[in-house]
């Protein structure tokens, strides 16, 4: 996993920590009895601790992206009964995504979001039928029009934040996350269990580092934003 996204973001909170604590520094210390009954985040400015809150906000979201998506390959590639309602799981987690993103960039952004991410559910419903059906025609085209449709996810985010969120490096991301989810797919659907398993792990690290981008980008643009 790399650490990039990580590292902005913790760079962007440890500033402010930093410029906190000068602000602070003639504040008297609590007492070791006091201290122990908190824990480190309890101390940190509670603009600081809105912005960590923040990050793990978003981290979940992503998991839940990629967990709920997990889920739904395993009920479609075993024909499991509960195969619709981990479907509407999933998309329920695209409305939870542009929710996150209501606050700080509006209803119209939100709305298009949301909109762009459930044709991402839905076109990989469809490349995991065709491929389940071994109609390797149908994914490609699943796979060109999912292509396609990242690279508008990846437009949309360089339009609202071009500084944190360059459109080469977010199609960048948006690409690797296809790619390691469809080999994910495909390990599952050829019973290659060892590297279905394995591939998801390259999931879980990729949509953590995206998901701090994200976050950190929303954080250096939007300061005012956690009180």
């Amino acid at each position: 996993m790399t650490k990039r996204s990580f590292a902005r973001v913790r760079l962007v909170v440890l500033m402010t920590v930093i410029a906190a604590a000068c602000a602070a520094d003639q504040e008297p210390a609590d007492s070791t009895a006091h201290a122990e009954e908190h824990s480190v985040v309890d101390h940190l400015p509670r603009q600081v601790q809105a912005m960590l809150a923040f990050q793990d906000q978003m981290r979940k979201l992503w998991e839940d992206h990629i967990v709920w998506t997990r889920q739904f390959v395993v009920s479609v590639a075993h024909s499991l009964p509960d195969a619709d309602p981990t479907l509407q799981r999933l998309l329920a987690n695209q409305v939870d995504i542009g929710n996150a993103f209501r606050r700080f960039y509006g209803n119209t952004v939100a709305d298009r979001l949301t909109a762009l991410l459930t044709e991402h559910i839905q076109i990989a419903g469809q490349i995991l039928t065709a491929a389940k059906a071994g109609d390797s025609d149908g994914v490609a085209r699943g796979n060109a029009a999912w292509i396609a449709n990242a690279d508008e996810i990846a437009r949309l985010w360089s339009r609202i934040n071009p500084r944190s969120w360059p459109f080469a490096e977010m199609q960048e991301h948006m690409r690797t996350h296809l790619t390691l989810t469809l080999d994910e797919a495909v390990a599952r659907l050829t019973g290659n269990f060892a590297a279905d398993i394995a591939k998801y792990e390259e999931v879980h690290a990729a949509i953590l580092d995206m998901a701090d981008m994200l976050s950190g980008g929303i954080i250096r643009q939007f300061p005012a934003k956690f009180p």
